[in-house]
């Protein structure tokens, strides 16, 4: 009765006044919007933890459960023990002379002590910096460099990457230094290599660290935890930069812990009884960090790494062995375990879901990853670096449309809207236009990037994505594709991303990607540069009469080339200004 006196007391709302919001605690099922802007309303509060007091509250609940299985390695750790190698970490970075605010680079594979690094520079307040593992040796000193890197972690070698062979050409004052005292003309502000797997001069070893603290660094390590706050920066990612140098993207506990949690709560985290997840995509990158790591402190889950460097076979047989619940990749990666010949002798029976992102996601892939590999709840997601990653992101409950043609929609708490990219007005429900983001997970800033970051944070507090998208009136969006790929032929507004998806439907087509060449004619013409499925053959005609019929005549490519592999950026993106440059090569 006094709920019905104070309902019947509460203001009556006009009708008029319309709702721009939608709940995102289920997949919205009224089609609510009217525009194009969106806010992911959200019965969860934003979280308020820094990222040692995530963990802590999880080793507090788990403290038996497995944190990390590193395969390649034979390191397993539960969450009691994996938070005992932090604290030790933690206190003994502060013994080295780290304090709050030291930038720490971790320049390396998926490895044990990466994601050991990662807790324990966040417990101490130290910023770490993910350093791309593919980096040589001017891309190196110049992120280094440019955030000013006082401590860096990384092997003697992988692979053909001579870690520190690099670092002595850089710095061969390291050879004749102290540990923990070089001091290099090139990068003034570093004083200390940390090796995981040898002893070098002039460095210290992994276990030097693990050993280093006294029960004064213990304490210190105790009372700062006070002096933390969740706005603190906390994690630097470098930016792809397929144009111009890359750029350090700033984020804060604040930013990647509700990112973390909130993307767990949408594909089932929240809930599941025990989640493992098969991880693959590296941790550099915040994928792994992210949606691994703190995703891991966050929800309680197993983290299984296949191997330290990517290989398509170590991940099914993860799956298979680990009884995996999860799996992690980026379209490319998909694609890959796809392709594995022998494919179907694997047990995948365990893999409710997956996560598809990094790159725009082809339907035809999205099908199969449900029809071939058995992985019904696959959820596509949609974001960028400076966003912490995600922003939008399907629910694996989605049917089979939204989950192929749509990248889902808004993260809770998250606003979002498209606008026109000359004039920034809001266009009407349904039309494309510059995909905008507001809300916790918009980055710091770019490190010391001031210009830069104004460039792409408005005044009042939009993220500029760049991407060209459309939302519909349940909030779903749809990509197009990025601004600077848009193809301008004869006046017609043309975008890569829907040819390349129709083509991937091709059978004999394994990956195409769309390019705009320069004609004296119509400005631009379409150019399709194509892979073809191992063993095939095929035409330029074949492909063009494929699409006739099919896709406005504007559209079909003027130009077909078929191609052995694409130009790619360090983090495994196509580098399509390079295509573009090959293709008109190629074509004179």
């Amino acid at each position: 009765l006094i709920l019905s006196a104070e309902l019947a007391a509460l203001p009556v709302i006009d009708s008029s006044v319309c709702f721009q919001g939608i709940h995102v605690d289920s997949p919205p099922v009224v089609p609510t919007l009217t525009t194009s802007y969106v806010h992911g309303t959200s019965s969860t509060s934003l979280l308020h933890d820094t990222v040692a007091e995530a963990l802590q509250r999880t080793v507090e609940r788990w403290p038996d459960r497995e944190a990390v299985a590193f395969l390649e390695d034979g390191v397993r750790k539960t969450f009691a023990e994996f938070q005992q190698d932090v604290d030790q970490a933690a206190a003994g970075l502060l013994a080295l002379g780290l304090r709050k605010g030291d930038r720490l680079g971790m320049w390396g594979p998926n490895t044990y002590e990466w994601v050991v690094f990662q807790f324990a520079t966040a417990k101490a307040g130290i910023i770490q910096v993910s350093v791309n593992p593919a980096y040589q040796q001017k891309e190196v000193e110049l992120a280094l460099r440019k955030v000013g890197c006082k401590a860096v972690v990384c092997p003697t070698e992988f692979k053909t990457q001579k870690y520190c062979d690099m670092l002595m050409k850089i710095c061969p004052e390291i050879g004749s230094s102290t540990p923990g005292d070089i001091k290099s003309a090139r990068l003034p502000e570093l004083r200390s290599v940390i090796l995981l797997d040898s002893r070098q001069p002039g460095m210290f070893h992994f276990e030097d660290v693990m050993q280093a603290a006294d029960s004064q660094h213990v304490k210190e390590l105790q009372d700062l935890q006070k002096k933390l706050s969740f706005d603190d920066p906390i994690n630097i990612q470098f930016t792809s930069g397929t144009t111009g140098a890359p750029k350090g993207a700033t984020l804060s506990h604040h930013n990647i812990v509700n990112n973390a949690y909130f993307v767990g709560k949408r594909v089932g985290y929240t809930w599941k009884p025990h989640t493992r997840v098969c991880v693959p995509v590296p941790l550099y990158h915040c994928f792994g960090s992210v949606g691994g790591g703190i995703a891991m402190a966050v929800h309680g889950l197993t983290l299984v790494f296949p191997s330290a460097g990517y290989n398509g076979k170590a991940n099914l047989e993860a799956m298979q062995s680990e009884r995996c619940t999860y799996i992690y990749g980026t379209p490319t990666m998909y694609v890959d375990m796809l392709n594995q010949p022998d494919l179907a002798k694997y047990d995948l029976s365990s893999v409710e879901g997956g996560l598809m992102a990094g790159s725009p996601c082809p339907p035809e892939l999205v099908k199969k990853v449900v029809s071939v590999m058995g992985i019904k709840e696959i959820t596509v997601g949609y974001g960028t670096t400076e966003n912490s990653p995600v922003t939008f992101l399907g629910n694996p409950l989605d049917n089979m449309e939204r989950k192929c043609e749509t990248i889902g929609y808004v993260i809770d708490h998250v606003e979002a809207k498209i606008v026109n990219p000359t004039t920034g007005h809001i266009m009407p429900l349904g039309m494309k236009g510059e995909i905008m983001v507001r809300g916790y997970c918009v980055m710091l800033e770019y490190w010391l990037e001031q210009a830069k970051t104004e460039e792409c944070i408005s005044k009042d507090g939009w993220y500029k994505t760049g991407d060209i998208g459309s939302l519909d009136a349940y909030g779903y969006c749809k990509i197009d594709g990025r601004i600077k790929d848009m193809i301008i032929r004869g006046g017609e507004n043309i975008y890569p991303a829907e040819i390349e998806q129709f083509l991937h439907t091709h059978p004999k087509v394994k990956e195409a990607q769309v390019v705009g060449v320069n004609d004296p004619r119509m400005g631009e013409e379409v150019c399709a540069c194509i892979k073809l499925v191992e063993g095939q053959e095929c035409t330029a005609e074949e492909i063009k009469a494929y699409c006739k019929g099919q896709i406005a005549h504007f559209k079909i490519p003027r130009y077909i080339l078929f191609l052995t592999g694409f130009p790619l950026t360090v983090t495994g993106k196509i580098q399509k200004n390079k295509l573009r440059e090959e293709a008109e090569r190629q074509l004179g």
